[in-house]
C-alpha cells in the first residue's frame, strides 16, 4: 500500500495541471490510462469523464513511451492506429499493474484487479538507476529546477562561545625570600592597578636589618683599605663588599636602595617592595602588621593589556584550524563592534566530556573592554583547500548511508546517481569526491517526486530479474507473476 500510495502522489502532482487540450498539443507522447485532474485515484482504460465531477478524462503518459499529437488523438479522445503502430515500434520489456506495481508479466491481459497492464519499453533504464522520465511540459509545471556543477575555493566560517581570560604570560607575582613583619601598606586593595616600580609595601625584617650592618662595615672597610700597599689585604676588603652586596641583591633590594644605603651610612629599618610589572592586582594575600614568613606570596598581578579568549569547536572542524589565523569577535552585549585578533595556539587533545577542542586565541586590549570571565562571540574564516568540484547542499538526497542527485540528462529524462560528499562550504556548497563532473547540470527541486519514481522502477526491476532466474532455473513457461513477501 506504501508503493500504491506513492505512485498515486507522483501521479497526481505531474498531470494535476494537464487537460484533454494540452495534451492533445504537446509533444510526442504515448498513452495507456486515463485519469482525472482533480481525482487522480481515477484510473480507467478508456477516455471518458470522471464519475465524481464529470470533467473529461486526461491521458496518463508517465510510465508509456508511445506518441500521442494532435493527428493521433480525435474529438473524443480515442488514439488512431498511428499511435498504436509507434507503440508496437518500441520493444517492450515487460507489463506491469497501474494500480499495483509489484504485478509484473510477460504480456498484456488483465491484473488481479481487473485492469489492463502498462507497458515498460526499452530505454528507460539509466545506466547507474532507473532514469526517470518526465514530458518537458511536465517539469516546467511541477517547478523543475537546475544547478551547475562547477568548481571554486571552498571556504567557511566557524562560530563557537568563548569566554574572556588572562594572559598567563603576563602574570607576576610579589614575594619575599625573608621573614619579616609588614610595617605599610601603599597597595591594600584587589583589582587596584600598578605600574612597574610603584612601592606595594613596607617590611621590617631582623635578617634585612643584620645584612644591611653587615654591607655597612664592608663598605667603610673597603674605603680603609681599598688603597692599602698590601694587594693580599686590599683584595680581600673588595671581595667581603662584593659578597654583602650580592647578598643583598639576592633578597631582591634595588641598586638604588643600597647606593642610598650607602650614601646615609645608617641603617633603615623597614625596606620597601616594589612592584615587578605593571598590572592589575588580582590576588592579595597579605595585611598591615601581618607577619610574613619567607616565599609567601604577597600579591598576583596580571597585565590586561591583551587578553586570551578560550574558544571550543567541533571535532571535525579540527583540521582547518591553524595557529595564526585571523579570528573576528563581538560581544553580545555590544553588537555591531568586532574586535580582531589571532589563533595563538591549538591545543593537541580533546575534552573528555564534551569531545571539543579547545583553542587558545589572543586579543589586543588597549582600552581594557575586554574582561576576564566576559562571554564572547568568535567568527574564524577558514580557506579548504584549492579549487575543488562543488555541489548544492539542495540537490542532495541523504538516506543516511549514501547520497544522491538528480542528473538532468536533457529532453526530460533525469539518471539518479550516487556521489561521495567531502567537506561542506558557505553558501549551501558541498564538495563532491566522485559521481559527478563539472558541467553536468543536477536538480536542486521536486527530486523528491523523481526519487519515488525512480526507486518505483527499481523496484519493478528487481522484481523482474529475480522472475527471469526462476524461469532460467526451471526453463520457459507461462507468464508467471511476482509478488514481494
Amino acid at each position: 500500500m506504501k508503493k500504491i500510495s506513492i505512485l498515486l502522489l507522483t501521479m497526481a502532482l505531474l498531470f494535476a495541471c494537464a487537460d484533454s487540450e494540452e495534451i492533445a498539443n504537446a509533444p510526442e507522447q504515448s498513452e495507456q490510462l486515463w485519469t482525472c485532474g482533480m481525482h487522480p485515484h481515477v484510473l480507467v482504460s478508456e477516455a471518458g469523464q470522471c464519475p465524481i465531477c464529470k470533467m473529461d478524462l486526461v491521458a496518463v503518459n508517465m510510465e508509456q513511451g508511445a506518441t500521442i499529437s494532435s493527428e493521433s488523438v480525435d474529438q473524443s479522445g480515442h488514439i488512431h492506429e498511428a499511435a498504436e503502430r509507434t507503440e508496437q515500434e518500441r520493444n517492450i520489456l515487460y507489463w506491469r499493474a497501474p494500480m499495483d506495481p509489484t504485478y509484473v508479466s510477460d504480456s498484456p491481459g488483465k491484473s488481479p484487479m481487473g485492469m489492463d497492464p502498462v507497458p515498460v519499453y526499452d530505454g528507460e533504464q539509466g545506466s547507474t538507476g532507473p532514469t526517470v522520465i518526465i514530458d518537458p511540459v511536465t517539469v516546467q509545471n511541477i517547478g523543475v529546477q537546475f544547478s551547475p556543477v562547477r568548481q571554486e575555493s571552498l571556504q567557511r566560517i566557524i562560530r563557537s562561545v568563548s569566554h574572556v581570560d588572562y594572559n598567563e604570560e603576563t602574570f607576576s607575582r610579589v614575594n619575599i625570600k625573608y621573614s619579616g613583619w609588614i610595617e605599610r601598606l601603599y597597595v591594600d586593595q584587589t583589582g587596584q592597578p600598578v605600574k612597574a616600580g610603584q612601592p606595594m609595601l613596607e617590611i621590617y625584617s631582623p635578617e634585612l636589618v643584620s645584612t644591611q650592618e653587615e654591607y655597612l662595615l664592608a663598605f667603610r672597610n673597603r674605603q680603609r683599605l681599598g688603597e692599602s700597599d698590601m694587594p693580599a689585604i686590599a683584595s680581600g676588603a673588595i671581595s667581603l663588599l662584593k659578597a654583602a652586596r650580592r647578598r643583598l641583591s639576592y633578597w631582591d633590594i634595588t641598586d638604588d636602595q643600597i647606593r642610598a644605603l650607602e650614601n646615609s651610612g645608617t641603617v633603615t629599618k623597614t625596606m620597601t617592595i616594589f612592584a615587578p610589572s605593571d598590572g592589575f592586582v588580582i590576588e592579595k594575600h597579605v595585611e598591615q602588621g601581618m607577619r610574613v614568613a619567607a616565599g609567601m606570596d604577597l600579591y598576583r598581578l596580571a597585565d590586561l593589556s591583551s587578553v586570551w579568549l578560550y574558544a571550543h569547536f567541533y571535532e571535525h572542524e579540527g583540521p582547518w584550524i591553524r595557529a595564526g589565523q585571523e579570528v573576528v569577535m563581538d560581544l553580545p552585549y555590544n553588537p555591531g563592534k568586532e574586535y580582531r585578533g589571532t589563533v595563538d595556539y591549538v591545543y593537541p587533545y580533546l575534552d573528555k566530556q564534551t569531545r571539543d577542542i579547545k583553542v587558545r586565541l589572543v586579543f589586543p586590549n588597549p582600552r581594557l573592554e575586554l574582561k576576564p570571565n566576559m562571554y564572547a562571540n568568535v567568527n574564524l574564516k577558514i580557506h579548504m583547500g584549492d579549487v575543488v568540484t562543488v555541489v548544492k547542499d539542495d540537490a542532495v538526497i541523504r538516506s543516511g548511508t549514501r547520497d544522491m542527485v538528480f542528473v538532468a540528462l536533457g529532453d526530460g529524462k533525469f539518471e539518479p546517481r550516487e556521489i561521495v560528499l567531502g567537506v561542506k562550504g558557505d553558501g549551501g556548497l558541498f564538495q563532491v569526491i566522485s559521481g559527478l563532473s563539472p558541467g553536468e547540470s543536477v536538480v536542486t527541486s521536486a527530486q523528491f517526486l523523481l526519487d519515488s519514481e525512480s526507486r518505483l522502477k527499481e523496484a519493478v526491476q528487481k522484481m523482474l530479474a529475480s522472475r527471469r532466474l526462476k524461469q532460467s532455473e526451471v526453463g520457459d513457461g507461462a507468464p508467471t507473476t511476482i509478488k514481494p513477501r
